[in-house]
């Protein structure tokens, strides 16, 4: 079994951006770029209160908050909001169930599912137990919601962690391609120039060409004025 190592895992968060789009994950994961909108703000803000490491338990039952979490064989790395963890009488994990906080609503997408999904796979081999369920808490409705970690999620997931390390291999960033609605929400829509990039079906290298010919050209006529 190939085991990835400390310095190569990915964060659990990649899945997120994969899903939304090849070009964000690229961009964030490959080229060390982020910038923050008000979405990803109020998230930040929202984990920073719940991620405080500590734990409550009682004599069966342990909550583990900001619970670090690690899988070598899928080359996973990140935190859990929160960890319930039911032992036996001889005080052995017997179950794991991992709770992730977010802020609005239930989404019909698999955005939180998925990295639900990751969580529950680097619980399973920390703690060598199944993982059956885990649940999203939304800060707008108050409640939790559980989800079954079953096969079709459970394939996506991998599927997901599959495109990452063949886009890590590659080292190269998708192209733009320009989808309003979700374009439009991105926190990194002016880096990465949707509309400028990849309307059209314009390749990144043939626009920085492009913008370099200007360039140069502006620079020549500044000469010649000289």
């Amino acid at each position: 079994m190939h085991l990835y190592s400390e310095d190569d895992l990915v964060p659990i968060s990649a899945l997120q951006h994969i899903l939304f789009c090849e070009r964000q994950f690229a961009l964030i994961h490959i080229e060390q770029f982020w910038e923050e909108n008000c979405f990803t703000a109020e998230g930040r803000v929202l984990h920073e209160r719940v991620d405080v490491e500590h734990h409550e338990s009682r004599r069966l039952f342990r909550q583990e908050y900001g619970m670090a979490v690690r899988s070598l064989e899928r080359g996973l790395i990140g935190k859990c909001d929160l960890v319930e963890l039911y032992l036996t009488s001889e005080k052995k994990i017997a179950e794991a169930v991992p709770v992730e906080f977010k802020r609005g609503r239930n989404k019909e997408e698999d955005f939180d599912r998925v990295q639900l999904c990751a969580q529950a796979v680097c619980l399973e081999e920390m703690f060598n137990v199944p993982v059956a369920a885990g649940q999203l808490y939304y800060l707008q409705e108050h409640r939790r919601t559980t989800v079954n970690i079953d096969g079709p999620l459970r394939a996506k997931t991998m599927e997901l962690i599959a495109r990452i390390w063949q886009i890590q291999a590659s080292g190269i960033t998708p192209p733009a391609l320009y989808e309003n609605k979700k374009c439009d929400r991105c926190s990194l829509l002016e880096g990465c120039m949707p509309k400028s990039a990849g309307a059209g079906g314009k390749r990144v290298d043939r626009f920085v060409l492009s913008q370099i010919r200007a360039a140069r050209e502006e620079c020549g006529r500044w000469v010649d004025t000289l």
